[in-house]
């Protein structure tokens, strides 16, 4: 399934931009557009269990989802449960002159149903995983 590598330069210290990017428990308020609805089901140190809706390429997505942070270095995803079981996402965040450059790999597996339908295209998952970050960076740097 489709595999999503992008970067992006987000003008703000590396602390700043991990502690928004990776605060899920807030993604509803934060980014409503893309997540109707979060609930944190556990956690425990930098590891936490979440159930997640997720709107992306047209359609909404139901996922148990596992949260590893790096503080300040990096958030890994791994979906266990729902939609898109055994995708996992791989954010780095790294402090350069501008800002802080944010690395986003995805390797996203969708459910058959979803990949008989056809209702996913490489170009639409892409598009909305980058426009999210964008959202993130507005916020950031507003």
């Amino acid at each position: 399934m489709p595999r999503i590598n992008f970067e992006r330069i987000i003008k703000a210290d590396r602390d700043r931009v991990f502690s928004v990017v990776t605060n899920y428990s807030d993604f509803q308020k934060t980014l409503p557009k893309y997540f109707p609805s979060i609930r944190v089901r556990s956690r425990r140190d930098n590891v936490a269990v979440v159930e997640e809706h997720m709107r992306i390429a047209g359609r909404e997505l139901t996922m148990m989802t596992k949260h590893i942070t790096k503080s300040p270095e990096s958030h890994e995803m791994f979906v266990i449960g729902g939609d898109a079981k055994g995708s996992h996402i791989m954010e780095r965040y790294e402090s350069v002159q501008d800002g802080t450059k944010v690395t986003v790999m995805a390797d996203i597996k969708l459910g058959k149903a979803i990949r008989i339908a056809g209702l996913f295209s490489r170009r639409k998952l892409n598009r909305d995983l980058e426009d999210m970050i964008d959202g993130f960076a507005r916020i950031i740097e507003s």
